[in-house]
This record gives structure tokens, sequence and C-alpha cells, in this order.
């Protein structure tokens, strides 16, 4: 599948989430997809930002991703307060968001979507299900919706 689209493979994935197991579930799940773009991965929301935006004062330098997957239970800056500054600023407005969480909450689903998320995938604790579930939104967005 990822010789079908090598223009995609240029093409970044940040990955907020701070459970190492499930960075390399979801990264594995991608791999399993055959999507063979870089991810950038944040151990949480603030080194989401500091990718995205200003650090210490200085543009980051980095190259817009093409999808952010996004936990949301994460130390000192959580997901939902990472979406909404995303969603503040005019360069990162309109990228993909999606959630990637265990969070079951119905709150967190609503408000989520309220701040403009494009997809909320709960995480399953089953391998199967959880490769599938994290390989899925990075097939559409970088390969079907480009």
């Amino acid at each position: 599948m990822a010789d079908s689209f090598p223009m995609m493979s240029n093409k970044i994935i940040l990955l907020a989430d701070d459970n190492a197991d499930d960075v390399k579930l979801t990264i594995r799940a991608f791999r399993k997809q055959g999507i063979p773009n870089q991810i950038v991965v944040a151990n949480d929301g603030v080194e989401a930002l500091e990718y995205l935006f200003v650090k210490d004062g200085h543009p980051s330098g980095n190259p817009l991703p093409a999808l952010i997957l996004m936990d949301l239970n994460m130390p000192r800056i959580n997901g939902l307060e990472a979406l909404r500054k995303i969603r503040a600023d005019a360069r990162t407005r309109y990228l993909p968001v999606v959630v990637l969480t265990t969070s079951q909450e119905e709150k967190d689903l609503s408000e989520s979507y309220r701040l403009g998320v494009n997809s909320y995938l709960g995480k399953p604790v089953d391998y199967t299900e959880f490769t599938d579930a994290a390989g899925r939104p990075g097939y559409y967005w970088l390969m079907l919706d480009a």
C-alpha cells in the first residue's frame, strides 16, 4: 500500500501521547497499514505545542504535520488544552487532529468536538483492536483525504 502513495510519505505525523507502550503500538499500527510517514512523538501537550509553535521566544522552524494524533490525558498540558491552542492559531487551525484516548467521559468527547477535533477514537484494550483503530486515522487523513 505504501508504494501506491509515495508522495504521501514525506508528510509528518505528530503523535502526542505520554504512554510509551501506546506510542509503540500506534507506530506499529501505522507501519502495519503501510503508512511510511515520519512520526514525531511528543510526550505531552507542552512538547506538542513546542513542536508546532514558539519555544523560548523563537519560532520552532518545524514543518507543520499533515496529521496530529492527540491523547487527552497527558501531564503538564492535556490534550484538550493543546487542541484549544492549536485551533486558536491561524497556521494550525485547520490541521487534522484526531483524539486517540482511553477516556470514556462524555464531557471529553463533547469538548473535543466543540474545540474542533476531526475525529475522536477510544483506545481499545485489545492489541489487535488498538492497532486497527490507531492505523485508521492515518490511512484516512494521509492517503484518502490528500
